[in-house]
C-alpha cells in the first residue's frame, strides 16, 4: 500500500510507477483505491464511473480499468455535499457532517464487494493500494474507510510517502509515524522522499537521520520529474506553471470554480507547440489563440460566476471577433442558449431554475434523467480546413460520456461528429459531450492546424497516434526511474493477502 503524508504527496504516481514496474516482472498488479474524492473522472467499458487516477494505475498495469478499482467515489458538488458514487453507480448525495453516520458502513461493504469483484476478474494478482491525503487525520482515524484500516483487513506492507519539494519533509514523516497507533506502525515498511531536486548523495545525511530516529528504511529517493505528468488533483493543477520553449499557440482554459474532468487536457499539454495557461473567471483572457471551456460539476453554478465577474461577455466579445472557443460536456452546456434544471441536479442557487446561457451555440440543455455513461466512437465531421491537403479524409474520434440530461439544437447547427447529439458548431464556436476528444491524434492536430493557418503558421502532421501512446511511453519513463531510485524488495507479500476481518 502506498500512503502519503499529505495529500499532493504523490501517492497516484508512485502507485502507478509500482503497477508499472511489477507488471515487467511478470505480475499482475491489481491498482486498488477504496475510496477517493475527485471530480476527474473516467467511465469504463461497462458504463461504470470511477476516479481517473485509478484508470492510470490500471493503464500502468496493462489491464483494461475496471470501476471495482475505485468502488467509492465522492464527487465535490460545493456546499459541503458531494454526490456518492458506489461500484460505479451513483447512489445519492452526502453532506460532510453525516457522511460517517450515514455512509460509513454502505462505504466499506462496496469497498469488500470491490475487491472481491477485482480479485475475480483478475486471479492471482497482487493488489497494489493507494491511500487517500493523510493517514493520521486524528478526528477521522476511527472512521477511516481507505488507508490504514483496509491496510489492516489486508494485512498490506505499506510504504509512507512525503514530498519534499513542498518543505518539512523530516517533520512530514516523524509526526506521521508519531499519530500511528501501535498495532499500525508494524504496517510501515519503507519511506519514500519524491520529488528531490539535485543530486541524491546529498540527501544522504537526512536519510541516515530518519532511518536512525524512526527505525524504517528510506527505500528511495525519487527525483524531481521533468516530464508532465497527469495532475493528481486540482491542487496539483493549480502549480503547472512555467512556459514552453518553442510554444506557437496558446491556449486559454477556463479554471471554472466547479472544474471536471480537467484530464481532458493531458494531450494539448503534451503537444510542444501549444502552451495552455489556466485563466480563472476575472482574470484577464489576453491574446489567446482559442479558449477552451472545460468539464464542470456544477454548470449553473459556474454559469453564474461567469457571469458575476464579467468574464461571460469577455468571452462572447472575443467569439464575435472570431476568436476560437471549445467546450468540454459542462462547458459545452454552458455556451448555449437555454439551461433548464427542474430538478436541481446541476447547482442551481437557488433550487430548481431555468437560466440564459452564453448564447454561443443554439442549444438547449435540459438536466435530469439517468446519467449518460458510455465510451462511444464516431466519425468526425468537423474540423474542415480550407487547402487542406491530408491523406486523413475520414477522422475516427472516440472518448466517453458522463453527463445528466440532454442537449438539442434551437436551429440548424453543424454536427461535430456522424452520431447525432455528441457535438454541435457554428461558426467558430463549437463543443462536444465525448470527453477525451482531444486524444484522438489526428483529430487534436487538425483542430490545432486550424488555429495555426489561422497565424500563417505551418501545418502539423495529422499523422499522430492516439495519446494513450504517448501516455503509455511516459508510464514507461516513470517506472524507469521508480525502479532506478527504489528499492521495492520490502514491500513484496504474498500474492493472496489473508484478511483480517
Amino acid at each position: 500500500m502506498v500512503l502519503g503524508t499529505s495529500s499532493g504527496a504523490g501517492k497516484s504516481l508512485m502507485t502507478a510507477a509500482l503497477c508499472r514496474v511489477l507488471q515487467r516482472r511478470g505480475e499482475k498488479p491489481l491498482p486498488f483505491k477504496g475510496q477517493n474524492m475527485s471530480n476527474n473522472a473516467w467511465v469504463d467499458q461497462t458504463g461504470g464511473e470511477m476516479a481517473y487516477s485509478q484508470a492510470l494505475q490500471a493503464w500502468a498495469a496493462g489491464l483494461e480499468p475496471h470501476h471495482c478499482m475505485n468502488p467509492v467515489l465522492l464527487k465535490p458538488q460545493g456546499d459541503s455535499t458531494s454526490e456518492l458514487i458506489h461500484l460505479g453507480v451513483s447512489v445519492g448525495q452526502a453532506r460532510a457532517e453525516h457522511y460517517y453516520r450515514d455512509w460509513f458502513k454502505p462505504g466499506w461493504a462496496a469497498i469488500r464487494q470491490g475487491l472481491s469483484e477485482l480479485q475475480a476478474i483478475h486471479p492471482g494478482g497482487r493488489l497494489v493500494l493507494e491511500g487517500a491525503g493523510s493517514p493520521v487525520e486524528v478526528n477521522l482515524q476511527s472512521r477511516d474507510l481507505t488507508n490504514l484500516r483496509l491496510a489492516q483487513y489486508l494485512r498490506a506492507n505499506c510504504i509512507l510517502v512525503a514530498d519534499i519539494e513542498r518543505g518539512g519533509v523530516f517533520a512530514q514523516l516523524v509526526g506521521t509515524l508519531a499519530l500511528l497507533r501501535p498495532v499500525e506502525r508494524p504496517l510501515i515498511r519503507g519511506l519514500l522522499i519524491n520529488r528531490f531536486r539535485g543530486r541524491r548523495e546529498l540527501f544522504d545525511e537526512g536519510r541516515r537521520w530518519l532511518e536512525a530516529h524512526t527505525g524504517i528504511p528510506v527505500l528511495g529517493v525519487m527525483p524531481w520529474l521533468d516530464e508532465l505528468f497527469p495532475p493528481e488533483d486540482s491542487l496539483d493543477l493549480l502549480e503547472r506553471r512555467g512556459r514552453k520553449r518553442g510554444a506557437e499557440l496558446e491556449i486559454a482554459v477556463l479554471k471554472l470554480p466547479s472544474l471536471s474532468n480537467f484530464s481532458d487536457l493531458d494531450p494539448l499539454e503534451a503537444e510542444p507547440s501549444v502552451q495552455l495557461r489556466w485563466v480563472a473567471p476575472g482574470e484577464e483572457l489576453g491574446q489567446a489563440d482559442a479558449v477552451i471551456v472545460p468539464g464542470s460539476k456544477q454548470t449553473l453554478r459556474d454559469l453564474e460566476a461567469l457571469k458575476q465577474n464579467g468574464f461571460g461577455t469577455t468571452l462572447q466579445l472575443y467569439a464575435a471577433g472570431g476568436g476560437h472557443v471549445f467546450g468540454v460536456c459542462g462547458g459545452m452546456q454552458l455556451l448555449g442558449r437555454e439551461l433548464h434544471d427542474p430538478d436541481g441536479h446541476e447547482g442551481s442557487i437557488h433550487g430548481p431554475t431555468q437560466a440564459a446561457g452564453l448564447n454561443l451555440l443554439p442549444l438547449r440543455t435540459v438536466f435530469g434523467g439517468e446519467k449518460a455513461l458510455r465510451q462511444r466512437a464516431s466519425q468526425a465531421l468537423w474540423p474542415i480546413l480550407n487547402n487542406h491537403t491530408s491523406a486523413i479524409d475520414s477522422l475516427q474520434i472516440e472518448g466517453f460520456e458522463l453527463h445528466r440530461g440532454s442537449t438539442i439544437a434551437l436551429e440548424t447547427c453543424q454536427p461535430l461528429c456522424a452520431d447525432p447529439g455528441l457535438g454541435w458548431v457554428q461558426g467558430t464556436v463549437a463543443g462536444t459531450y465525448l470527453h477525451g476528444v482531444f486524444e484522438n491524434g489526428p483529430w487534436r492536430r487538425r483542430w490545432l492546424n486550424q488555429l495555426r493557418q489561422r497565424k500563417g503558421l505551418a501545418m502539423l502532421s495529422e499523422q499522430q497516434p492516439h495519446h494513450s501512446r504517448q501516455r503509455d511511453a511516459l508510464l514507461d519513463r516513470l517506472a524507469d526511474a521508480f525502479e532506478t531510485h527504489v528499492d521495492i524488495e520490502p514491500l513484496l507479500i504474498p500474492k493472496t493477502p489473508q484478511h483480517g476481518g
